[in-house]
C-alpha cells in the first residue's frame, strides 16, 4: 500500500427502481461555471494541472445513493473528463505560506452541484481546526485557468485508478503527486462501521488526503478511546480510537505514532476488474 492513499470500505445503499434510473441517466447533469478540455487519456498532468483527459462516451450511469431530493449517479468507469467550481470570492487574508488548489468533479457524476462540492471541500479546509489553524499556511480555492498548487478530483472508481495510478482497487482515495483524488463512491456512501455522520467522514476525507499534499504522513491510532489522528487511514479501521475528521483539537496539532496498519483493502465495486 503506497504511503499516501486512503483506503477504504462501502457502505451498502439500496439501489433505486429500473424507471428511476433510465429517468435520471436522462434528466441529469452537473453543474459548475467552467468544463475542462479533452486531451490524451492517460498522459501525465503538467505540474499543478488538470490531468489529461478522454474523449470518449462514458458508460450508462447507474443510482448509487439518494442525498436529500436527488439521486447521485456515476459509471463505474468515467470519460476521465472535468467541470472545474469556479474560485472563491476573496477576503480572506494571512501570513502563512499560500497553497493554491483547484476542484473539479468528473463530468459523469450527475444529481451532484459542483458549486456545493467546492464549498464543502473549501468550509473543510478553512475551518478553525483545520489545516490553517496554527497560522503557518493559507489554502485558497482558484479557478481552472489560475496557477494551482494542487487540484482536488471528485472521480468515479474507474478514473480514481487512472489518476492514482497505485493498486487499481477502483475503491479508495489516494494522493498522486499534485492530484488529491476522492473516489465519488466514498463521497456518497462513506464506509461501513465508522460510527460518526457522512458529513464527518468526508471532512475526514478532504483533510486526510490534502494532508498528503501538504507533507504529512500516514499515523496510527494513540491509544483506545482516544480521538483517530486524520492522518490515520480510518477508512480501514479506528483500531480502538474513534472517529475525528480534523488535524487540530483544542488548538493543538493532533498526531499520532507513525505509520500504518496491514489492513485488507475491500471488495471493488461496479463491473471494472482492474
Amino acid at each position: 500500500m503506497a504511503p499516501n492513499t486512503t483506503r477504504a470500505r462501502a457502505a451498502g445503499i439500496r439501489p433505486l427502481p429500473l424507471a428511476v434510473l433510465l429517468l435520471t441517466a436522462l434528466l441529469s447533469g452537473c453543474a459548475g461555471p467552467v468544463v475542462g478540455h479533452p486531451a490524451a487519456a492517460g498522459a501525465p498532468a503538467a505540474a499543478g494541472g488538470a490531468p489529461a483527459t478522454a474523449a470518449q462516451p462514458a458508460a450508462t450511469p447507474a443510482v448509487v445513493a439518494q442525498l436529500g431530493s436527488a439521486p447521485v449517479t456515476y459509471p463505474a468507469d468515467g470519460g476521465n473528463r472535468w467541470t472545474y467550481a469556479a474560485a472563491e470570492a476573496p477576503g480572506r487574508g494571512g501570513t502563512g505560506r499560500l497553497w493554491r488548489y483547484r476542484v473539479a468533479v468528473e463530468r459523469d457524476i450527475h444529481g451532484l452541484s459542483v458549486p456545493d462540492f467546492a464549498a464543502e471541500v473549501t468550509r473543510t479546509l478553512t475551518d478553525p481546526q483545520g489545516w490553517t489553524a496554527d497560522g503557518a499556511r493559507q489554502l485558497r480555492r482558484v479557478g481552472a485557468d489560475q496557477k494551482a498548487d494542487f487540484t482536488l478530483y471528485l472521480a468515479t472508481p474507474g478514473t480514481r485508478d487512472t489518476l492514482c495510478q497505485d493498486v487499481p482497487d477502483g475503491y479508495t482515495s489516494c494522493r498522486n503527486g499534485d492530484r488529491v483524488v476522492l473516489n465519488v463512491a466514498r463521497w456518497v456512501k462513506g464506509v461501513p462501521g465508522y460510527g460518526a455522520s457522512l458529513a464527518v467522514y468526508r471532512r475526514y476525507m478532504v483533510n486526510h488526503e490534502v494532508g498528503h499534499r501538504l507533507g504529512m504522513g500516514h499515523e496510527r491510532c494513540p491509544g483506545r478511546g482516544r480521538p483517530a489522528p486524520v492522518m490515520q487511514q480510518q477508512t480501514l479501521g479506528l483500531h480502538g480510537c474513534t472517529p475525528n475528521p480534523l488535524p487540530y483539537l483544542d488548538g493543538e496539532f493532533y498526531r499520532g505514532p507513525s505509520g500504518a496498519y496491514d489492513d485488507p483493502l475491500p471488495p471493488r465495486e461496479g463491473g471494472r476488474t482492474g
